[in-house]
């Protein structure tokens, strides 16, 4: 409506040429301030919505966090409601955890046990090595005692049979030397390799058993506003994904900022530029007063690829026939004042006005002011959107 006012100067003027003449208004002489009308309204309209993108697809993205269990059995308790806020580590349901809790004692005593054996090992040792003392000391005094045998049959004293009785309880007590420091070997090994790696083992055991049991209990890694609490004290636990206990609708981080998207159509890529002014008016900001209606901002990238172009493996080979859907040019935004980010909605809809100011020369200082005429157009459809009480509706992107 603005463009064919700012246009229609050539055919005002020729209407108050023939008024002053006296001359009757008919199409033979108007066609000449008619078509020039049509041609600065095309040139217009062709600069305006080229170089000042619109799109009615802006949204305040947030994200959920879906609550899912680890393990499986019916809930026992739920410690939350629908709406209700949370910390991070806050308990949001129990889980029936009496089998976790039977194979818990059950590592737990086996590590007891494991203990106590330990605690044997060390009193075998000892005992093998009294056995190994003992059969030392009754080594050498069967030493000494063959010695003695040996020398008195050297000297014709004593007999043959004496030292032979004496060598074989020599061989006897060095075989019983050889079991005693096995058996101080073994002993030893029990308490430094063999009891410790069990142990290992079962407090492996008991940490698994403990984990198992904690997951009977399920608590937040993020505060937030539970909502779709879906389940009851009975309900079995869900482990899938697609199928959540409830869900979490998180706290936003206070380092980052909150930021716009919309989808443009494709020929506005060659306008759409980093830092490129914009405005951003959403349905849950539209008020009476009109503050905080249209809040500035600048196009903060533009991403480098068209979302249904991408192709991922499958059984069957890509269709472009069955790619109707062009897609469009995703563009990321941000707010230039900060604290209007308390103001915006996680999830509402909004229009998204882009307008172009990097075109050197007086040419561009025109299309720079034509942005004007779309910047007056969106504030008329905030006021329409107020007075309708339908929202910023609309379709496609300009």
């Amino acid at each position: 409506m603005f463009e064919l006012m700012f246009t229609s100067f050539p055919v005002i003027i020729r209407y108050f040429q023939l008024r002053r003449r006296g001359e009757a208004m008919t199409v033979w002489n108007m066609k000449t301030a008619v078509v020039i009308w049509a041609f600065l309204a095309f040139a217009l309209f062709l600069t305006i919505f080229y170089f000042h993108p619109k799109s009615y697809t802006g949204v305040v993205p947030f994200r959920t966090v879906s609550v899912v269990a680890q393990t499986s059995g019916p809930v026992t308790e739920v410690a939350v409601q629908n709406g209700q806020r949370i910390e991070q580590g806050d308990l949001l349901f129990r889980i029936e955890n009496s089998t976790q809790k039977a194979a818990l004692a059950q590592a737990e005593a086996e590590f007891d046990q494991l203990r106590a054996a330990e605690a044997k090992a060390k009193d075998a040792l000892i005992v093998a090595e009294a056995g190994l003392s003992e059969q030392q000391a009754s080594m050498e005094k069967i030493q000494i005692d063959l010695d003695n045998a040996i020398t008195l049959f050297q000297k014709n004293v004593g007999t043959q049979d004496k030292v032979r009785r004496l060598e074989a309880s020599m061989a006897a007590a060095r075989a019983g030397l050889d079991t005693a420091q096995a058996q101080v070997d073994l002993a030893q090994t029990d308490i430094s390799q063999t009891i410790p790696a069990q142990l290992k083992v079962i407090e492996a055991a008991v940490e698994s058993a403990k984990v198992e049991l904690a997951k009977t209990e399920v608590h937040t890694f993020t505060g937030g506003i539970v909502t779709q609490l879906a389940m009851s004290v009975g309900s079995p636990a869900s482990k899938l994904i697609l199928s959540p206990a409830m869900m979490i609708i998180p706290d936003r981080p206070k380092d980052l900022p909150v930021r716009t998207i919309a989808g443009f159509s494709q020929v506005a890529r060659a306008t759409l530029y980093d830092g490129m002014p914009a405005e951003i008016a959403c349905d849950s900001n539209v008020n009476m007063s009109f503050r905080n209606s249209v809040l500035p901002a600048k196009v903060l990238a533009v991403q480098p690829a068209i979302a249904a172009g991408q192709v991922v493996p499958g059984g069957k080979l890509i269709e472009p026939n069955n790619m109707g859907t062009r897609g469009s040019l995703l563009v990321y935004l941000e707010l230039e004042h900060p604290e209007h980010e308390a103001i915006m909605l996680d999830g509402s809809g909004c229009i998204i006005q882009t307008y172009t100011n990097n075109l050197p020369g007086v040419f561009g200082h025109v299309i720079s002011a034509t942005g004007v005429v779309k910047a007056v157009g969106l504030r008329l459809k905030v006021w329409g959107a107020l007075i309708s009480g339908v929202g910023l509706g609309g379709g496609g992107g300009h």
